[in-house]
C-alpha cells in the first residue's frame, strides 16, 4: 500500500506511524480562559499530542434565525437562538493567543478550527502548525478556498458528507493552493451511535483520495477510538471535559479526565499491539514453546543395539529435543546405548 503521510510541525503523520491524538477541547471552555486553561493541563496529563479549540466570531457564522441542532436543544434548551447560545461559548482572539502561549510552556500542540475567515486569518498569523476543517464547512467552497490558500495543512472532517461532496471540496483544496491534507472520517451526531460508525469508510476515504485518514469520533466511550486505531486510523480526535455536568452543547459527549488518559494509555497499547504484519515467534515465546511443544521420547526400555519402532517411540513434553517431525528419521535406526525410558532422543544416541 502507499505510504500516505503529512507533516504537522515537524511531526509525521499517516501510515506506519505513531496515532495523532488530538483532545478536543472545543468550546467545552464555556467561554471561560481559565476553564481553557484547565482542559490544556488536563489533554497534557493524558498525553495527548494537541489539544483544540474553535474559534470564531458568532455573528460571522449564525444568522439570527439559526435554529439549534437536535443535539444543542436537548443539551442546552429551547430559550435562546443558536447565534445566542454561540456568544455564550465565544472567546476573544487575545484569549486564543494566551492559550497558544500556555500550550507551548507545556509542550502540547495548539490546534484550533476557525469559522470565518477572520478568525483564520488570525489563527494563520498566530501561527498554528495547520487548520481544522468542520464538517459543517465541507460544502462552505469559498471559505474551503480561502483555508487552502494559506499553505497550511489542513485536516479536513467529513460528517454528513457524500464522497461526491467530498470529492469536490478537495477540488477546491488543490486548486487553490494545494496543502498537504487528511481527511477525518465523522459521524456529525452527539453523541452518535456505534452502530452508525461506519469504521471502515477510514480505509475508503485512504484509498479513494490517496491521503491519511483518521476519525473523529462522537460516541460515548472510549471503545469506538480505540477500533478505529486498530483499524489504522492515523489521527483520533475525541471531545473532553472537566465534567459531563456543566452546561453546554457537547459536555455530553465528550469524555472527563480519567477516560481521556486512558483512550491515550489504550491507543498507544493497541498501535503497540499491530507490529508489522509478519508472522514469526517472539522471544518471549521462546520459554513456553520449550515447555509446551513436544519431543521425541523413548517409550521404553531401548537396549543397546535395538532398531527403533514406532511401538519404542512417543511424542511427549518438553520440546527440547527432536520434533515429532522428525520420527520417520528415527524410526529403522539401531540405537548405540541402552536408552532408558523417558528419555528425550537425540541423533547421536542412533546409528
Amino acid at each position: 500500500m502507499e505510504n500516505k503521510v503529512i507533516s504537522i510541525a515537524n511531526r509525521i503523520i499517516g501510515s506506519a506511524q505513531p496515532c495523532f491524538i488530538i483532545g478536543e477541547a472545543g468550546v467545552n471552555h464555556n467561554g471561560s480562559l481559565d476553564l481553557a486553561r484547565q482542559l490544556i493541563d488536563i489533554a497534557v496529563g493524558a498525553g495527548c499530542d494537541a489539544v483544540k479549540f474553535q474559534t470564531f466570531k458568532s455573528e460571522k457564522v449564525c444568522s439570527p434565525f439559526a435554529s439549534k441542532a437536535a443535539y444543542q436543544l436537548e443539551t442546552t434548551g429551547h430559550a435562546e437562538s443558536q447565534l445566542e447560545m454561540a456568544r455564550k461559548l465565544e472567546l476573544p482572539f487575545e484569549a486564543f493567543r494566551e492559550l497558544h502561549h500556555y500550550c507551548g510552556g507545556k509542550n502540547i500542540l495548539f490546534l484550533s478550527t476557525p469559522f470565518d475567515s477572520e478568525s483564520a486569518t488570525f489563527l494563520v498569523e498566530l501561527p498554528v502548525p495547520a487548520l481544522k476543517v468542520p464538517s459543517g464547512e465541507l460544502t462552505n467552497l469559498p471559505f474551503l478556498e480561502n483555508l487552502a490558500g494559506n499553505g497550511l495543512p489542513l485536516v479536513v472532517s467529513t460528517g454528513m458528507a457524500t464522497m461526491e461532496e467530498i470529492a469536490t471540496a478537495l477540488e477546491v483544496i488543490r486548486a487553490a493552493g494545494d496543502p498537504p491534507l487528511m481527511l477525518l472520517h465523522c459521524v456529525s451526531n452527539y453523541p452518535a451511535a456505534p452502530a452508525s460508525m461506519n469504521l471502515r469508510a477510514m480505509r475508503t476515504l485512504e484509498d479513494k483520495f490517496a491521503v491519511p485518514a483518521g476519525l473523529s469520533d462522537h460516541t460515548v466511550g472510549i471503545e469506538i477510538s480505540l477500533a478505529a486505531a486498530a483499524l489504522g486510523a492515523c489521527v483520533i480526535e475525541k471531545h473532553f471535559t472537566v465534567s459531563r455536568d456543566l452546561p453546554g452543547p457537547d459536555h455530553r459527549a465528550s469524555l472527563v479526565p480519567d477516560e481521556l488518559a486512558s483512550l491515550v494509555k489504550g491507543i498507544r497499547k493497541v498501535e503497540a499491539a499491530l507490529g508489522d504484519g509478519i508472522k514469526r515467534p517472539v522471544p518471549a515465546e521462546f520459554d513456553t514453546a520449550a515447555v509446551a511443544r513436544r519431543s521425541l521420547v523413548a517409550a521404553c526400555l531401548i537396549p543397546a543395539g535395538t532398531v527403533l519402532t514406532v511401538e519404542m517411540v512417543a511424542i511427549l513434553r518438553p520440546g527440547t529435543g527432536l520434533p515429532p517431525a522428525m520420527r520417520s528419521q528415527v524410526l529403522g535406526r539401531r540405537a548405540l546405548q541402552e536408552i532408558e525410558p523417558g528419555a528425550i532422543l537425540s541423533l547421536d544416541m542412533l546409528a
